[in-house]
């Protein structure tokens, strides 16, 4: 399942694959004490993510349920970036991010492991 979630919405998906299934309410609770968002504004967002099929509401209580893992929403956000940003080639973002960056042996090694694990 693809869907672009963005940044406000993606706070409302932290909640749901940290916690599992809470109500609306809670999820309000946590953003007011967190990032100072009223109750309409959260509201506001969890309808986007219901909208989008990415989180369920089960009655009565406004229970919230992700309907995509974190697993999915990072793949689809890597697939956007690298065709965004490096014509789909994906290698290029490998390179990128490893232009940037001193790698310990033990990265460097589990690169190795990862890259014999696609062959």
């Amino acid at each position: 399942m693809e869907i672009k979630l963005f940044d406000s919405e993606l706070k409302i998906m932290e909640i749901l694959w940290k916690e599992g299934s809470v109500t609306a309410k809670h999820i309000a609770d946590v953003l007011g004490k967190q990032v100072g968002w009223s109750k309409t504004t959260t509201y506001t967002v969890i309808k986007k993510c219901l909208d989008k099929g990415a989180v369920l509401r089960i009655d009565p209580d406004f229970v919230c349920r992700a309907l995509i893992t974190r697993e999915q929403a990072q793949q689809f956000e890597t697939t956007e970036l690298i065709n965004k940003m490096y014509d789909g080639a994906a290698d290029q973002l490998i390179a990128s991010l490893l232009g940037r960056k001193k790698l310990s042996s033990k990265e460097i090694e589990r690169l190795k492991q990862l890259v014999n694990e696609l062959e």
